[in-house]
């Protein structure tokens, strides 16, 4: 496909997942319903060329299709797909601006972006406006679709490459202040900050539990425990606090 993907093979390329829930579903239970997905590109090709894909997955149904973020938000409303699967640079109505509109009218949704943006601000931005997932259009075929089952499970999906952006985007934000929380940081056990330490280098569960052999329940409740600690909502949340308390570094 012109914009598109490279060639199918494993998969193994999308490594840099991280679950808002502490939750791996890679091996989750199946699905009474498809997982029902919108495609929002300008290409006309490009969108024909998703469907022809995504409809070999028996688990997944394209319920629509958009030309820019303005048709999208219309589409959606009326939808209400489980997966926004989005470019970034549209006419009319980019994808990012488009990101928050959507999740006003259709809450349950959740947003990847699929783009060949590699620009930091891109990602930053898109992340903010609510997007759960930012994928370049180099990936190969069959991870767009271990993608779409991922971020329906409740993990993130970032392209890898766009992934040390952030950590490195972590890092310099830590260098540029000085500011420390007058109130001690939580006190996280020793397995906790090696879980923490090991979700920083993008390590989904299953990964995780084969480091420090132990089971992937025992690795998602470390997870819940360090975010009820922190009072935060996320995996990338924790990463960030953990760096700007410097409970841990990234070298």
């Amino acid at each position: 496909m012109a914009d598109g993907f490279g060639p199918v093979h494993s998969g193994r390329g999308l490594d840099s997942t991280m679950n808002p829930e502490g939750m791996d579903s890679a091996n989750g239970a199946s699905r009474d319903e498809p997982i029902r997905v919108l495609v929002v590109d300008d290409h006309a090709l490009f969108r024909r060329g998703l469907e022809i894909v995504l409809a070999q997955e028996e688990d997944i149904q394209v319920v629509g299709e958009a030309g820019d973020g303005a048709e999208a938000v219309d589409k959606a409303a009326d939808l209400l797909p489980d997966i926004v699967l989005m470019d970034v640079r549209m006419p009319k109505r980019g994808g990012i601006e488009a990101c928050t509109s959507i999740k006003e009218v259709a809450p349950s949704a959740k947003i990847i972006m699929l783009t060949i943006s590699d620009e930091e601000a891109d990602l930053y931005d898109a992340i903010k406006a609510g997007a759960t997932g930012y994928l370049l259009k180099e990936i190969s075929t069959d991870e767009v679709a271990t993608a779409i089952r991922a971020v329906a499970d409740g993990q993130s999906q970032i392209s890898p490459s766009m992934a040390s952006k952030l950590l490195t985007e972590f890092k310099s934000m830590i260098q540029r202040t000085d500011e420390r929380r007058l109130v001690p940081a939580p006190r996280l056990t020793d397995r906790e900050l090696e879980v923490l330490k090991l979700v920083a280098t993008g390590m989904n569960n299953r990964d995780i539990a084969k480091e420090l052999f132990i089971s992937e329940n025992t690795v998602k409740n470390h997870v819940r425990n360090i975010l009820e600690k922190l009072q935060l909502h996320s995996r990338m949340e924790a990463v960030v606090y953990a760096m700007r308390e410097k409970i841990l570094e990234i070298r």
